[in-house]
């Protein structure tokens, strides 16, 4: 029996739980559903990433409002990907900052990943009629740009620290609490999305420029956050023991002249003891090691998903 497509049999409601990490620093998390954070300012907040539609951005929103009444200032998108930009409308932000590389990849495919990930994971699409187009940054930046929150609450710095989840990922840190929010670069025991990663240099100086902050809050894409220099640590090299699975397993297929469909299974049969009950992990798996086998070919730029795409790979694989 052919595997329901990605997330699409996934209709259970997670439930959101807000965490205080310190004054003014925020992080809401929903049983491995994508993850968002704020900040506050003297006197605005910080919005770090969005969700998926303006509808499900409101449900946070309401959230963040039983905090603070402070207006967003700034809304933060670590990377593209639809399912945490689309809706930025709901914030009403004076500005939506990017990496120039992650903007680029809006004009590039952004319509085509809205339809991709919306087809994947539909949960997620809450009210997808009301998202009014592509979001667009007002601000973008290549390596760092900093953010002063006024009074005595420091400052946030936003570091693009090298390819990884996708070639324009940001994260974003406050010194003053020792808080990284590390945006889809890590993940706290959920399944690595790698559709459009760049394996190798994420699963080295990359994660090596996140772990290297010693953060006492690390806020990931998915999961929950991880307190404490142990736990962080823990959070960077689980990630990194995933991506470098799919490296050697994948790899070998390829090395040996197999196919994709041996190198999906062989990856598939090695991760899954670990890896397999956590969140979306069928679901990412077949896209990972098709993204993975293509940087083995050599194909550096990842190709772009589409929804027919989607269900070209997702059969050959999973089905």
């Amino acid at each position: 029996m052919s595997k329901p497509f990605a997330s699409s049999a996934d209709t259970s409601q997670k439930t959101d739980t807000l965490e205080v990490l310190a004054d003014g620093v925020y992080a809401l998390t929903a049983e491995g559903d994508p993850n968002v954070g704020a900040v506050e300012g003297e006197d605005f907040v910080v919005a770090i990433e969005s969700r998926a539609t303006p509808a499900a951005s409101r449900d946070w929103l309401r959230i963040l409002r039983e905090q603070t009444d402070k207006p967003v200032r700034y809304l933060i998108l670590t990377h593209y990907h639809a399912v945490r930009v689309l809706g930025a409308s709901a914030f009403d932000a004076g500005d939506i900052i990017m990496s120039d590389a992650s903007r680029d990849l809006v004009a590039e495919r952004g319509e085509q990943d809205w339809k991709s990930e919306f087809g994947r994971m539909p949960r997620l699409a809450k009210n997808a009629e009301e998202v009014p187009g592509l979001t667009w940054p007002t601000i973008t930046f290549a390596r760092e740009y900093d953010i002063d929150l006024g009074g005595d609450r420091g400052k946030l710095e936003l570091r693009f620290l090298g390819r990884g989840h996708t070639g324009g990922d940001i994260a974003v840190w406050h010194d003053k609490t020792r808080t990284l929010y590390a945006g889809d670069l890590v993940e706290s025991k959920a399944a690595l999305y790698t559709g459009d990663a760049y394996h190798f240099d994420w699963a080295g100086k990359t994660l090596d420029n996140v772990k290297a902050y010693r953060s006492e809050n690390l806020i990931g894409g998915r999961g929950a956050v991880s307190r404490g220099v142990a736990e962080t640590d823990a959070a960077v090299e689980q990630t990194r023991k995933f991506l470098n699975g799919m490296i050697e397993h994948t790899g070998r297929v390829h090395r040996a002249g197999g196919d994709l469909k041996a190198a999906f299974e062989a990856t598939r049969d090695a991760l899954a003891p670990e890896f397999g009950a956590w969140p979306i992990f069928e679901h990412c798996l077949p896209f990972d090691v098709q993204r993975l086998w293509d940087e083995f070919d050599g194909i550096e730029h990842p190709r772009i998903w589409t929804a027919e795409r989607d269900r070209e790979v997702w059969a050959k694989l999973q089905d």
